[in-house]
């Protein structure tokens, strides 16, 4: 009797181990991290420079060098004018993010002119909300 007990006794360890390894799995994997712990940072850089001057200018156009091990890094840019948020963009950069990657900084509504103080946020998306791996501010002049 105690052999065929320790028989179900394993089997249902073995049944059990097995259902319990893809949640374990997909938990560890989530974010695209080593080890699950995701890194990532950013920096601007110009993509239209319509005075050439080098510098973010309001109507120019920026990106962002995006470094990130998570598999779906976002970025999401947000400019001001004093307390009056301007501009407010969300842009993958991972492989597959079928729409553009530059940041007109102007906008005909919101932003119809001037300079604004700016901060890039690079994150990740989870179940439980985002992730925030950096972050980047820099000033558009006018």
């Amino acid at each position: 009797m105690n052999k065929r007990v320790a028989h179900v006794a394993s089997i249902a360890a073995l049944v059990l181990a097995l259902l319990l390894a893809p949640a374990a799995l997909a938990a560890k994997g989530r974010g695209g991290g080593a080890g699950g712990s995701v890194t990532g940072s950013l920096s601007h850089k110009m993509v239209t420079d319509r005075n050439g001057d080098g510098l973010p200018n309001w109507n120019d156009e920026v990106t962002f060098n995006v470094t990130s091990s998570a598999s779906r890094p976002m970025v999401n840019l947000r400019c001001y004018q004093g307390s009056t948020m301007v501009d407010n963009q969300t842009v993958g950069f991972y492989v597959g993010w079928p729409w553009s990657k530059v940041f007109p900084l102007s906008d005909w509504y919101m932003w119809p002119s001037g300079g604004a103080d700016c901060t890039a946020t690079l994150y990740y998306q989870t179940r439980k909300g985002n992730v925030t791996l950096g972050t980047h501010s820099f000033r558009v002049y006018d």
